[in-house]
Formats: structure tokens, C-alpha cells, sequence
């Protein structure tokens, strides 16, 4: 039996490892299909402290792997698929294997929704971005886009403009699905131009960079 079984292997769960390693609770952590999470799909970090010059992603969650498993974690390359916390011990599934354990932490982060258009994933991290508040630093007096009707997209566009030179907001609907409140924001920003409805057909990846 498991004395503590970690649900994900992005920052969270990994810094949830080193704790309970360093506590001699032999975490045992599931990666599920992305090992790192997000930041694997990150170029440069420059908001996360002990790193002057900044570090990649991918690289970043290399090494607080290393540091997880010096202290003992176990790394288990496999999804949890399904739990049954109402009794004790606690139990969890990947696939067919039944895990018997004594404590849970849940550390499943959050996946960004793209359009899945052709070239998204090439673009990742080479100007195309799913957080402002992460890459915006980089796009410091230029143009950018953001697409999308809800909280997040107007969220985004506010705050990006505080640093681009413009920001175009494009959305597929005349009528957005943000609160009132967030849409005013982003409407009565002077540097927040909104297009509506207009609907993104295509991505090209340019291979110059």
C-alpha cells in the first residue's frame, strides 16, 4: 500500500513529491500523458525564481524530476483513470491495476484549449502562446491577437495591453460570453481592437522563425 500517491507531474505535483519524499512518505506519482505538464510545451520561463537568465520549460521539469526522485519519489508512467475514495484505504486505477492508498493528492493542473488548427503545435512557444501573463513579456511592443468571446479571452487582451502595441481581439459571434464587466474593460481600452464574427480558417508556421 501506497502511503501517498501524487495525480500529476506538472510543478505542483512534483514540488507535492519533494515534500513528502523529504518526509520519508515514498510518494509514489503518476505522470499521466504529459510528464511536466504545461511547461513542456514552454519555451522560456522568466517568472520563475532561481533562474537570472531565465530557463526552458522542458528543461525546468527535467530537473525537479531529478530532484523528486533523488529523494525517493516514484515515478509511475501511466494515467489514473478512475477512484473510489469512500472508504479506507483509498483507492485508485490505471487501466486494470487497482492501487491501494493511504492519502491522495490531486495535482492534475489544467490543459489550454487551442483551435486545432494545422501548425498550432509548431507555433507553440514561437509566437503563438495559451497564457499572456507567461509569454506576454516577449511580445513588448508588437501587434498580437487574441480569439476568444469568454472571461479569459478579454482577461487576456487587457492585460496584453498593457505591454503590446496593439491588440486585436477576434472572435467567431457578434455577442461574447464574457461578464459584463470584463467585456467594458477590454471595449474601453484604447489599444484593444475587436473584430467580430470573424473565425480563424488557418495557422502557417513560418520555418525562418
Amino acid at each position: 500500500m501506497n502511503k501517498v500517491t501524487i495525480i500529476g507531474t506538472g510543478p505542483a505535483g512534483l514540488t507535492a513529491a519533494i515534500y513528502a519524499a523529504r518526509a520519508q512518505l515514498a510518494p509514489v506519482i503518476y505522470a499521466g500523458i504529459q510528464h511536466g505538464g504545461q511547461l513542456t510545451t514552454t519555451t522560456d520561463v522568466e517568472n520563475f525564481p532561481g533562474f537570472e537568465n531565465g530557463i526552458m520549460g522542458p528543461a525546468l521539469m527535467e530537473e525537479m524530476t531529478k530532484q523528486a526522485e533523488r529523494f525517493g519519489t516514484k515515478i509511475v508512467y501511466d494515467m489514473v483513470t478512475r477512484a473510489d475514495f469512500s472508504g479506507r484505504p483509498l483507492k485508485l486505477w490505471a487501466g486494470d491495476e487497482e492501487i491501494e492508498t493511504q492519502s491522495v493528492i490531486i495535482a492534475t493542473g489544467a490543459t489550454a484549449k487551442t483551435l486545432g488548427l494545422a501548425g498550432e503545435q509548431k507555433l507553440m512557444g514561437r509566437g503563438l502562446s495559451t497564457c499572456a501573463t507567461c509569454d506576454g513579456f516577449f511580445y513588448k511592443g508588437k501587434r498580437v491577437a487574441v480569439v476568444g468571446g469568454g472571461d479569459s479571452a478579454m482577461e487576456e487582451a487587457t492585460y496584453l495591453a498593457n505591454l503590446a502595441s496593439e491588440v486585436v481581439l477576434l472572435h467567431r459571434r457578434d455577442e461574447f460570453r464574457a461578464s459584463p464587466i470584463m467585456i467594458k474593460r477590454a471595449m474601453d481600452h484604447p489599444k484593444i481592437k475587436i473584430l467580430t464574427p470573424y473565425l480563424i480558417a488557418d495557422t502557417v508556421a513560418n520555418d525562418a522563425g
